[in-house]
């Protein structure tokens, strides 16, 4: 892939910077009782893989997500006010505030939907690469997962179809090492071994540190510009950490403190490409701060206007419902 553009830089990170402000936002209104319909699921922590997943992609293609999903939603296109509505299940949402947090679904996106059970929308995607291949069309799939899905029998199914039926769908794992409250590696046996099990799948393989955006957006690239060029499915594993709770305000007790300030003080994504952009001297500390305050001023516009937004009429509740 060649180097991004000036334009793909100040991109990322804006991206990164809407996806952290709109999660804090998110969180805080949990907190304060505003949004109190459902749980809110942060990806503070994980912003470069979203973004450099999302901006590889093509307005057409598609997604599916997870209950951590606000970030894969804001880096394919979402426009900030209406996902905000959703969370707040306002009418002005994506799904007319049927949906919420954890099942935001936008086809005009390209979003196949959010979905709470582990896994579930990974078959969903390859369903659509599926059916973009038998329509002759070179669109690609993409289902994001985190390294907990990989003991759901459904995802390695999804896998065997991929690769045999050679699918344009790129696997996207966020490798966070947590599924819910308990580490990855005393309850899923290949969540630390995903090149193994991208070879024995017959998937192509890249792994990448998902805390850096740019390693991350090239490979994405790579994996999705062959899966488009009809060269089969892909794994992505991204190795990231998330440095929140599994729901907001989650009492932490299976991770130390400490370890999680260190992850904060060492490992953050948007602290680090911050640091690249400008050792670049493409940017200047105020080109940084310019961008940062308007990602923030895009989330507060978003959460005003969510919050002033209508309920859905009671009298509707059964429409948009399929049975």
């Amino acid at each position: 892939m060649s180097d991004p553009s000036t334009e793909m830089l100040a991109r990322m990170y804006y991206t990164m910077g809407l996806i952290r402000d709109f999660e804090n936002k998110a969180a805080e209104l949990f907190t304060r009782g505003i949004l109190a319909k459902g749980g809110v699921h942060s990806s503070v922590g994980q912003e470069a893989v979203a973004t450099g997943v999302g901006l590889s992609l093509r307005g057409d293609d598609w997604i599916s997500s997870t209950h951590r999903g606000h970030g894969h939603h804001l880096a394919k296109g979402a426009d900030p006010r209406r996902l905000m509505a959703e969370l707040l299940a306002k009418d002005a949402g994506y799904c007319r505030g049927r949906g919420g947090s954890m099942h935001v679904a936008a086809f005009e996106i390209g979003s196949l939907g959010a979905y709470a059970m582990v896994g579930e929308g990974v078959p969903i995607a390859v369903g659509a690469a599926l059916a973009e291949k038998m329509k002759g069309t070179d669109r690609v799939a993409v289902p994001f997962l985190g390294d907990g899905a990989l003991g759901q029998g459904v995802v390695h199914e999804s896998f065997n179809l991929a690769s045999v039926w050679r699918l344009p769908v790129v696997f996207a794992v966020e490798r966070n090492g947590i599924a819910v409250s308990t580490r990855c590696d005393q309850m899923v046996a290949p969540s630390t071994r995903l090149a193994e099990l991208a070879q024995a799948y017959g998937l192509r393989y890249y792994g990448v540190d998902g805390q850096d955006v740019l390693a991350v957006h090239d490979a994405a690239g790579r994996a999705v510009a062959a899966a488009r060029s009809g060269q089969g499915p892909a794994l992505l594993d991204c190795r990231t950490y998330r440095f929140e709770g599994h729901y907001a305000s989650e009492p932490q007790v299976y991770r130390r403190r400490e370890e999680i300030d260190e992850m904060r003080r060492t490992q953050d994504p948007i602290a680090h490409f911050e640091a690249y952009l400008l050792d670049s001297g493409l940017f200047s500390t105020a080109d940084l701060e310019a961008l940062r305050r308007r990602s923030a001023e895009v989330v507060e516009d978003a959460a005003e206007f969510a919050q002033t937004s209508p309920e859905p009429d009671p009298s509707t509740y059964a429409e948009y419902v399929y049975a």
